[in-house]
């Protein structure tokens, strides 16, 4: 028996390539696993357990082949693609997630990996090449290295250190994702040589190399972050400066109905003691009117219109509208960020601004200026609807016609026919979305369809 135990540390202690290769591989499935629970809790990717479990053995397999088979640095950068390609495909996530992810990774791991480095040969008296190729030492090295990310991993969980990337901008994410790809080469490269020389290199200039680069990429982020939380919020201190004009006008609506409020009822009472009906009826069609545009100044609020940029747009519209006597009546009957699955928020928004700017300067023409605006779903037929519904003057229009370009029904120097033109050119784009338009003897109707 002790011959046994004797040969197996034999076997452990001393320079063996093929047992440190076959080692490789329960490395790598524990490196994916404590690199992923990391990633995945400061980026607040949410993925199934069996996806986690997949990503983490196809992952580790695969890094196990790329360092038995595929030389460095060959090797290491295909791993580096391998985790990002993963990451977005198995985890379900997105790319620039999935680009962090791969920073998260590699900086953990690399940083970790050079700090023991300097550990076992400064303090523990053990030269690089007995760490890389002796087996216990590697095993005890590469362990050590992962003990300290799961450690990481569970002071970030008990902080609840998360990174919110949902608000960036469209440029944010752009300018995010070259720097984090621009850090993960940097960052590769510098510890690449840095394992090759850190027997050469004083440990203070290791350190400082390291901290150095880090430094700059995380103040990077840190900048681009900050950028982002600045555009969010200017866009929700616009959305308050509509929603205060909104504010505004209800309340002295509010007032002048209520200061009115013994006049309107005397007002009835003298159609009611001269048995005036058709009389009544016209008046109660005008306070109705009245009524409803306090109504439609209630809908008017954030907590229904609740997708931002939708909001910006209808209160925007809506107050053009009420500025040259033009009634819109809103019926919104669908949580509007339910929208965002299944069209892009920008075309839907653009769509959105045309197809208002249409019917308000179609219905400013009219004797009654009204526009009936109302968002429903139809679970049945799968899909969301817009309707946009306005008087009109020009009963002759061509419905074939006003989607060509340029077209318009004004005189050119108005410059009109390219919103319905832009339009097509996004529906061209997106098979799930149309638009349906058709006209009565009282409005001209515009219904748009998303399909889920």
């Amino acid at each position: 028996m002790m011959e046994i135990f004797q040969t197996i540390w034999t076997i452990l202690t001393t320079q063996n390539e093929t047992l440190v290769k076959l080692l490789y591989f329960p490395l790598a499935l524990i490196e994916t696993l404590v690199n992923m629970l990391l990633f995945t809790t400061i980026l607040s990717i949410q993925s199934t357990r069996k996806s986690k479990i997949i990503y983490v053995l196809v992952l580790g397999s695969i890094a196990f082949i790329c360092r038995s088979f595929i030389p460095d640095p060959y090797g290491t950068f295909l791993n580096i693609i391998n985790i990002i390609l993963l990451s977005k495909f198995i985890l379900k996530t997105t790319w620039i997630k999935s680009f962090l992810a791969e920073f998260i990774a590699i900086a953990s791991t690399s940083i970790l990996e050079l700090f023991m480095l300097q550990f076992y040969s400064t303090i523990l008296k053990i030269p690089y090449e007995s760490v890389m190729t002796i087996p216990i030492y590697r095993g005890l090295f590469t362990l050590s290295i992962y003990f300290c990310i799961f450690l990481i991993y569970k002071i970030v969980h008990y902080f609840k250190f998360h990174i919110s990337l949902e608000k960036m901008t469209k440029k944010s994410k752009v300018l995010f994702m070259i720097n984090a790809l621009l850090g993960i080469v940097a960052m590769g490269i510098q510890f690449y040589l840095l394992a090759f020389y850190s027997d050469k290199m004083p440990v203070g200039i290791t350190i400082i190399s390291i901290v150095s680069l880090l430094g700059y990429f995380f103040i990077s982020i840190y900048n681009i972050l900050n950028t982002t939380k600045l555009a969010t919020t200017s866009q929700s201190l616009e959305e308050a400066q509509l929603h205060n004009k909104t504010l505004v006008l209800l309340h002295d609506s509010m007032r002048g109905f209520k200061h009115d409020f013994h006049n309107i009822v005397q007002g009835i009472g003298g159609y009611i003691d001269t048995n005036d009906m058709k009389g009544l009826k016209r008046y109660y069609s005008q306070l109705l009117k009245d009524c409803n545009r306090v109504n439609n100044l209630t809908a008017l609020n954030p907590a229904i219109i609740n997708n931002p940029p939708i909001y910006s747009v209808m209160a925007d519209k809506y107050h053009k509208a009420d500025k040259i006597g033009i009634q819109i009546n809103l019926g919104i009957f669908i949580d509007l960020n339910e929208l965002e699955k299944h069209v892009k928020i920008l075309q839907f928004t653009r769509i959105l601004g045309i197809l208002l700017d249409n019917a308000i300067e179609a219905a400013s023409e009219c004797e009654e200026k009204v526009i009936h605006v109302s968002f429903r779903k139809e679970e049945t037929r799968h899909r969301y609807v817009m309707v946009i519904e306005n008087t009109y003057l020009n009963k002759d229009i061509n419905l074939d016609r006003i989607f060509e370009k340029d077209f318009s029904t004004k005189s050119k120097k108005t410059n009109n026919g390219f919103g319905l033109w832009e339009v097509r050119q996004i529906l061209k784009k997106n098979n799930n979305l149309n638009l349906y338009t058709t006209k009565n003897d009282e409005y001209f109707i515009q219904q748009f369809e998303i399909y889920y």
